[in-house]
């Protein structure tokens, strides 16, 4: 029986830090308080008689299995007893009766993820029935490894929930809106969930190093388990097509209700959703596209492709590729797991490419290792390397007396490795970043940091650059062009003479994805012209009866590739290069408003032109934005060719503040045209 001496709790509320607004946690949907370490969060204790000095009270904080406190799973605080400065604090704030407020500050370098509270009085124990908390990282907390000082930055990198991915090629270069969605419901407690499910020990998921390696492991399927099944073979039935996805919400909703994987993804969605499970966590995060991204599988800082003498890919021995390009995230930290000077952006992908110790992970690789070369710095440096700075050697395949011959004909050192681009802070523009990857392509800083890395290997270059005796170089550039019309190659030749001399130009056309797979081979196109001038153009035109029909075999955007050979007719001397192109698309007009209310109906009306040749099958708009209205699709079935159609949707904001609102035009044959805008909803 309790006695008036005995001391209980009879409720316990979390509060909210009184400068929550350095904290920003109020925004994430979830049930269970959410706090960030380093700093303080207040517990009110409902007691059954006003705290006495003689009562004992002691506030316990456990996560993970078998909580111990050498294993600092297991915190112990005592509001009355004063403790170090490297070890969690508690404080009485106010007492009123028998009502009690507790400051308590976890330290900066706390174990990150789920936690439960139980209070002890003596012999009684209470446990609230909302027992635990969410600790997550905190940027704005200078001794935690993820510290951040710019407001700004953070702004964009912790507390932005929408942004934008770039796709294309290096030539025309297009925007993708992407909801990160960090706050949106059942995210947090997924990316908890997600910790929890790592191989990560408790220890371990206080370093924001492990945490990113494994969360690049977890949000890819390759390993077993895992959030998204990558698929990049153009065929997507038993899920949803990659490009259709315009954010990270719906997967991890969909895998937090489910627990099973979510189909499909490419590599723009797994940096999405890697973006946003790091954000949610409390690591500053952004996704960074590459062009001309190269898969070096060999790992010798090379990318070799085979060709035979008409310019089409052996492809049983090209296991190489360049992507067209390649988005991976980039993650903000300390790293006291390496010398000094590894501080700062990391590069983690993950996009399952390559198992790195046995696994499908990728980083996190510091932008400081990359650019100085130090390919062997941690984590798979050497692979990041070789995907924005490695040299692309072209081997053509002669077939000599019934045995075959290679030889290099064409080395590019500024080929790989282009525009690599990132969201610009605060706003929706393009950063180019590519000089913190690496040195100016063509500069000797350039080529004395590929010498470094190449010293680094273990083995011996294995090829001789091509001797030119005649060609100085070879510039191939593709009109960009409304989609179903031409195409125009312009093949410029740079000699060393003026002497007139015959060149036969072949040009290989294939239809392929973005990562570089050849899908089907269009055309093959052949010119013989006399040269005459030191510097001379010639065109290349590739019909279009002769990659629309190929289209039926791909569900993606298609990129057309082109392999360009030139031989001197007298000498036998030849020169390669390779050219792709994508297509443009007519825009599509929205009109919004610039304000809208609260439960009001708010009416988006969409007009498109299709200003193609070709008429467009099942067109669809759609519509959404984050925490106001979820996805709205209206069919359009079939527009022809300079027809006008116009749409509405209509949806009701639930939420206030400053919202984007993303409207997406897709079709069988042109798979997404965007739109947005940014729209004040008040009450």
């Amino acid at each position: 029986m309790a006695t008036l001496k005995d001391l209980q709790v009879l409720r316990i509320d979390f509060m909210k830090q009184k400068n929550a607004a350095s904290h920003h946690t109020s925004e994430f949907q979830t049930s269970i308080p959410v706090f960030r370490r380093g700093q303080v969060f207040y517990l009110r204790l409902f007691l059954n008689q006003p705290l006495q000095p003689f009562h004992n009270l002691n506030l316990q904080f456990s996560t993970g299995p078998n909580p111990n406190i050498s294993k600092h799973t297991l915190v112990v605080v005592n509001p009355r007893v004063p403790l170090s400065s490297h070890r969690w604090q508690a404080s009485l704030q106010d007492q009123s009766n028998a009502e009690v407020t507790v400051a308590v500050t976890s330290v900066p370098h706390a174990i990150v993820g789920k936690y439960y509270l139980q209070v002890k009085t003596g012999s009684n124990t209470f446990q609230p029935e909302e027992d635990a908390l969410y600790l997550l990282f905190n940027p704005w907390c200078k001794e935690d490894m993820v510290f951040m000082p710019s407001e700004e930055e953070l702004a964009e990198y912790i507390l932005n929930d929408t942004g934008c991915h770039f796709v294309g090629v290096a030539q025309y270069i297009r925007q993708k809106p992407w909801n990160f969605g960090q706050f949106e419901k059942d995210i947090l407690d997924c990316c908890i969930l997600l910790l929890d499910e790592s191989s990560l020990k408790p220890i371990e998921k206080r370093d924001p190093v492990l945490v990113c390696r494994a969360m690049s492991a977890l949000v890819n399927f390759e390993n077993g388990k895992g959030v998204l099944v990558g698929n990049w073979s153009g065929k997507y039935e038993g899920g949803t097509a990659p490009y259709l996805w315009t954010g990270s919400v719906p997967i991890l909703q969909q895998y937090y209700t489910t627990m099973q994987p979510v189909c499909f993804g490419q590599c723009w969605v797994f940096s999405g959703i890697l973006t946003t499970v790091l954000r949610a966590l409390g690591i500053p995060a952004r996704s960074v596209t590459a062009f001309d991204s190269a898969h070096d599988t060999e790992r010798n800082l090379t990318v070799d492709a085979y060709v035979d003498e008409k310019g089409k890919t052996i492809t049983d021995m090209t296991y190489d590729s360049i992507w067209n390009f390649h988005v991976w995230t980039e993650a903000w930290m300390k790293r006291r797991d390496l010398p000094k000077g590894y501080d700062g952006w990391q590069v983690v992908d993950g996009t399952p490419q390559e198992r790195s110790e046995g696994a499908y992970c990728c980083g996190p690789s510091p932008l400081a290792a990359i650019r100085k070369g130090d390919i062997f710095m941690v984590y798979d440096t050497k692979f990041i390397f070789s995907e924005v700075n490695g040299d692309k050697l072209i081997w053509m395949v002669k077939s000599v007396n019934e045995q075959q011959e290679l030889h290099v004909v064409s080395k590019e050192t500024m080929g790989i490795g282009k525009n690599i681009s990132t969201k610009a802070v605060g706003q929706d523009s393009r950063n180019d970043i590519t000089s913190e990857y690496k040195y100016p392509e063509g500069s000797s800083e350039e080529r004395e940091i590929m010498e470094h890395a190449f010293s680094l290997l273990s083995f011996e270059k294995e090829y001789v650059s091509p001797i030119r005796d005649n060609f100085l170089q070879m510039i191939v550039q593709a009109d960009h062009v409304l989609f179903g019309n031409a195409v125009n190659f312009t093949v410029t030749l740079k000699r060393k003479t003026a002497i007139p001399q015959d060149v036969n130009i072949s040009g290989s056309f294939d239809l392929q994805m973005y990562t570089g797979k050849r899908v089907a081979n269009l055309c093959i196109l052949n010119k013989t012209v006399m040269l005459e001038e030191e510097v001379s153009e010639v065109t290349l035109t590739l019909d279009p009866k002769s990659y629309i029909d190929r289209l039926i075999m791909l569900d993606d955007d298609p990129i057309i590739r082109g392999f360009i050979i030139s031989e001197i007719v007298e000498s036998g001397e030849i020169i390669a290069s390779e050219v792709f192109t994508c297509f443009q698309y007519p825009k599509f007009s929205v009109q919004l408003p610039n304000t809208a209310k609260v439960d009001q109906v708010l009416v988006c009306t969409c007009i498109f032109k299709n200003s193609m040749a070709i008429p467009l099958t099942n067109v669809k708009f759609s519509l959404e934005s984050l925490g106001v209205v979820p996805l709205q699709i209206s069919n359009q079935g079939t527009v022809k060719a300079g027809e006008t159609i116009q749409s509405q949707i209509k949806c009701t904001p639930v939420k206030t503040g400053p919202r984007k609102f993303i409207v997406k035009l897709s079709s069988d044959q042109v798979k997404e045209i965007h739109a947005q805008k940014l729209i004040l909803i008040t009450k």
